[in-house]
């Protein structure tokens, strides 16, 4: 049996857990289809919290994050079961301000993975390898889904949700970005005029 790591990441997680399962409380009947029927696909970025700006409890919403917040082939698979077999009623597509997505191209990724595996930085002269050594062409295959206009990614997504041949034309899907300087969730006006047209 191989030693748990020694990462302090590791063991703060874990201590965490513990304090928060010896609270868990009535947590244990939450159902399994979200309480107030909506579904939220919205960036991973670690300064966004659904949970408070949307005014979300344990057991209310579902929330689905990957990096932009972008209607992915895989957010798009999770909001047709958020609906289908757990009866989620409206959608929001949540991106926000300073988003890293909008501070590199498809191809700029895959040029640096193709170089290497190791993280990248950034300077004034743009995007860099610190080390070049054990990259991968296989970016070449993965669509980012970078983008250069925060306002048209978000009306572009929910474009694409609502296209989308197994999601419900009656399901309203609104557009939004997250100010991540205020706090505030501000419409984006045209996203939301075709998510619920």
């Amino acid at each position: 049996m191989s030693a748990l790591p020694n990462s302090s990441v590791f063991k703060e997680v874990l201590s965490a857990n513990r304090q928060y399962s010896s609270n868990f409380g009535d947590k244990s009947k939450l159902t399994i289809p979200p309480a107030r029927q909506f579904a939220i696909l919205t960036c991973m970025d670690a300064r966004l919290d659904p949970a408070q700006y949307a005014g979300l409890a344990e057991g209310d919403a579902h929330v689905i994050r990957n990096a932009g917040g972008r209607a992915s082939d895989d957010a798009i698979r999770s909001l047709i079961i958020s609906h289908k077999l757990l009866g989620t009623k409206e959608w929001f597509v949540i991106h926000h301000t300073d988003c890293g997505m909008a501070l590199f191209t498809d191809q700029i990724i895959r040029d640096l993975l193709a170089k290497s595996l190791k993280t990248a930085t950034v300077d004034e002269n743009g995007w860099r390898n610190i080390q070049e050594e054990g990259g991968s062409d296989e970016a070449r295959f993965i669509p980012f889904l970078t983008f250069t206009n925060l306002e048209d990614s978000v009306t572009e997504d929910v474009k694409r949700i609502k296209a989308h041949p197994l999601v419900p034309k009656d399901i309203p899907v609104y557009g939004f970005v997250y100010d991540v300087r205020s706090g505030q969730l501000i419409e984006v006006k045209e996203a939301t005029e075709i998510g619920i047209g």
